[in-house]
């Protein structure tokens, strides 16, 4: 009797062993009130060792050519993972030819780049890391930089089951990417949560951005229709949108439309960072915008006064998530157990 107490007691001690051995990694998406589930590659399933990586990765400096520039240096956290750069500057102080967005909810979008020239995040990632103006490193000479650090080794295998590679590298960062979900700002308690947190101003804010027809462009749980417009920025465009990808004339002057989430952080303003604060962006849209072929229809004169316009950027306002800018986890200091 004694035996077997002792063969189940020692069974027992083994398996709970075994078990505390076994690493949860598995990791559970933020999806906020009124938001869709995201859609995830299936060869990129979200884990803890995914995103730990992928974030190690997007501060890590040495993806670039002379080690001065990470994913982390034009998207700062507390600007909305953008800057506050007309354009910002790569290595050696090389200036591209473009503001840079937010990645706030990224995960969402499906397209990328203001021209829309890549279809999926992972791609996404090879481009500022090969561009001679942001990182200036070559993807082989980059797989080859990272590989040798051990460390990087030990977190491919334990996130993909593979050595560092391309294969890694894009899908790793694509994973942290997909972590920062914004959905908690002041429009979110209003609308998504019941909690009547708008003053007056930014209740008439909103009213004059359904009635004024902002919301057919940015529309939706993350205030974009994902499409491609001319809105009469310029009469000649020196940088040509969407017609770079298509090579269609009725395409130059478009952009992707940009999120409006967290918009007060993400000054200067437009493809060009051309206008510097959203009293200018309501200031140009006021008036309609320049005369050109592609403009489109949606852009009108919106007549708004004084009290109006003043209302209408309280309201875009109330989009920022304080509690998003200031989440500890998106942070390169925060490690998923």
């Amino acid at each position: 009797m004694n035996k077997h107490i002792w063969i189940i007691a020692s069974f027992v001690f083994l398996f709970s062993c075994n078990k505390e051995e076994v690493k949860d990694d598995s990791f559970v998406l933020e999806q906020p009130e009124g938001f869709p589930a995201m859609q995830i590659p299936s060869d990129n399933q979200l884990t803890k060792s995914r995103v730990n990586l992928g974030k190690k990765l997007f501060f890590d400096k040495r993806l670039s050519e002379d080690s001065t520039v990470s994913c982390a240096s034009c998207h700062l956290q507390p600007m909305g993972f953008a800057d506050n750069f007309q354009i910002s500057p790569g290595v050696h102080g090389n200036l591209g030819f473009r503001n840079t967005p937010t990645l706030t909810n990224i995960g969402y979008a499906e397209i990328f780049f203001m021209d829309g020239g890549v279809p999926t995040l992972e791609l996404q990632v090879l481009n500022p890391i090969e561009n001679p103006d942001e990182m200036n490193m070559p993807v082989p000479q980059a797989i080859e930089r990272m590989a040798a650090i051990p460390e990087y080794q030990q977190m491919a295998l334990e996130a993909y089951d593979r050595p560092f590679d391309a294969f890694v590298l894009t899908r790793a960062i694509a994973a942290y990417e997909r972590t920062l979900v914004s959905g908690n700002s002041k429009f979110d308690q209003e609308v998504y949560q019941g909690k009547n947190v708008f003053s007056q101003s930014e209740q008439n804010g909103y009213q004059l951005f359904l009635d004024k027809g902002c919301a057919d462009c940015h529309s939706g749980f993350n205030f974009t229709d994902n499409d491609f417009h001319n809105i009469g920025l310029y009469e000649i465009y020196t940088d040509i949108g969407r017609k770079r990808v298509t090579i269609l004339d009725s395409d130059e002057g478009k952009f992707k439309t940009p999120t409006l989430r967290n918009v007060e952080l993400t000054a200067p303003y437009m493809h060009d960072g051309s206008l510097a604060s959203l009293e200018e962006v309501v200031d140009f849209l006021n008036t309609g915008g320049e005369t050109h072929v592609n403009k489109s229809s949606l852009i009108q004169p919106l007549n708004l006064t004084v009290s109006e316009k003043a209302d209408l950027v309280a309201f875009l306002k109330t989009l920022t998530d304080w509690d998003f800018v200031n989440n500890e986890k998106h942070g390169i200091y925060y490690t998923y157990e």
